[in-house]
């Protein structure tokens, strides 16, 4: 698709859409006019939309046919020429973290989980103060349903998703479980309303055979949030025979079995964006799709051209695809190249539906419908790409910093050590792939960035996890995952 380039008056680098697009639209989808995109109120005057989330687990920038990859995903092509693509979009770089920047609409440094994950032994979750985007909505009748997985506490019943705000669960608490037996590490992850389930079959087919059953479900007279969250393409590196084997041209083994990891999946929101048509729920859907971190180069995943992947603060790890659709008020086959974060979903869809934005916890979020709907300027002056003892990252306008310790030293303790340490500069909108440090030119950028991490590290809580993420050697597997003792 032939693209139009231009800087707006910030220095961020936008993108649009222009005439000769090659990917098709439907033709029930119609262009909405600014100012019904700029008032979301007036376009859900009928009814609140039904919200559905997709979220993918280690999909990387490249592994997308809409970015070019030799993937097949024609279901999430379409979704793209059908809605908004979000070309600077980020969340955190490894998984539970951007689940709790989505569900809270806060940086996770806020909650104690910016380093690493919510490990199968923790004995932390999502704290319980912590008001979730299913809870607000359930204030305003929806129906609310989490399909897929978790990954943001189990080890008692109170950070349970049920327990949570959502009035439905299908899936599992923990990451990289077994696609086939459901287990991780021998003890069985898979469950239907907080309980117990055990049945056969590949976890993308049987998340989308859920999503589908909720779908045509659902009594029409309440608006759905539905929140399906793959664990595709996560390892193990597992898919079905018949998908393996329509990757015969690539040569490497896993980026053949992740390459058929991804186009299950593609099937998986085909079949569910299907149900929605049936039911005559997608005129008045709002689909948002996106990926929970980069993917992991070492495991399959293309990030190509952002640098690294999984687990850094590079645009690798922490840049990823998202589109967002809502047909006749979202504009089709528009890309908006405006920095947004993860933490900007939760404000933008309470403020959407109606729901309140009154809480005791603040915000990190912004309402970002008017960059989305409409092409505004992002409403953000700068992205914390996290902050944690060994390293950080931020962005502020085009200029992001890059901050890591030598070994095993300290960074940020709150404030800025003493220690050893390495200094990136980089100007993304003129280096997205981050091939140029620009630290020695620009010594008061530097400055200037280093104290905003300073400022967020001193207002972070001690985080609860750890950089090893080793087992301790008295935890006993269970074998169900989240049932009490």
């Amino acid at each position: 698709m032939k693209r139009a380039r231009k800087v707006d008056r910030r220095g961020f680098l936008r993108e649009t859409a222009i005439a000769g697009a090659t990917l098709a639209v439907s033709g029930s989808l119609v262009r909405a006019s600014a100012e019904v995109a700029e008032h979301p109120e007036g376009a859900a005057a009928a009814g609140r939309p039904h919200v559905v989330i997709f979220l993918a687990d280690d999909l990387g920038w490249n592994d997308v046919g809409f970015h070019g990859s030799e993937i097949e995903t024609p279901n999430l092509d379409r979704l793209a020429a059908a809605g908004v693509r979000l070309n600077q979009f980020y969340v955190q770089p490894v998984c539970s973290p951007t689940r709790s920047s989505l569900l809270t609409g806060r940086y996770p440094i806020r909650q104690g989980l910016q380093v690493g994950v919510v490990r199968p032994w923790a004995q932390y979750g999502l704290p319980l103060d912590e008001r979730t985007l299913p809870q607000a909505l359930k204030e305003i009748d929806y129906r609310t349903a989490i399909v897929g997985k978790w990954h943001l506490g189990a080890h008692e019943p109170g950070h349970l998703p049920t327990r949570r705000g959502f009035d439905h669960q299908y899936g599992h608490y923990l990451g990289m479980i077994d696609y086939f037996t459901h287990e991780r590490m021998g003890g069985l992850d898979w469950h239907r309303d907080d309980k117990v389930l055990c049945e056969e079959g590949y976890t993308t087919n049987l998340i989308a055979r859920e999503a589908v059953r909720v779908v045509k479900g659902h009594d029409l007279s309440r608006p759905l949030l539905l929140y399906v969250a793959f664990n595709a393409p996560h390892t193990p590196l597992q898919a079905p025979q018949r998908y393996i084997e329509r990757y015969g041209q690539i040569r490497g083994e896993k980026r053949r079995i992740f390459a058929a990891m991804v186009t299950c999946m593609d099937e998986a929101v085909g079949h569910v964006l299907a149900a929605l048509g049936e039911r005559g729920m997608r005129d008045n859907a709002l689909v948002f799709f996106c990926s929970d971190n980069g993917g992991p180069v070492g495991n399959g995943a293309n990030n190509d051209p952002l640098r690294a992947g999984k687990g850094t603060l590079y645009e690798g790890g922490v840049r990823v695809p998202a589109v967002m659709t809502w047909p006749g008020t979202l504009p089709a086959g528009k890309v908006v190249d405006e920095p947004l974060h993860m933490v900007d979903i939760y404000p933008t869809l309470l403020k959407l539906t109606g729901a309140s934005l009154d809480q005791p916890l603040p915000l990190d979020g912004l309402d970002a419908w008017p960059t989305i709907a409409a092409g505004k300027p992002s409403p953000r002056t700068e992205i914390l790409h996290n902050v944690e003892p060994r390293r950080g990252a931020v962005r502020r306008g085009d200029w992001k910093l890059i901050v890591t310790a030598q070994k095993d030293q300290v960074v940020f303790a709150p404030t800025l050590t003493g220690s050893a340490r390495t200094t990136e500069l980089f100007n993304i909108a003129e280096d997205r792939s981050e091939k140029t440090n620009l630290a020695e030119r620009h010594p008061q950028k530097v400055e200037e960035l280093m104290a905003r991490l300073n400022d967020y590290a001193k207002q972070a809580v001690a985080p609860k996890g750890t950089y090893s993420g080793t087992r301790p050697p008295d935890f006993t597997i269970p074998k169900v995952w989240g049932e009490s003792e």
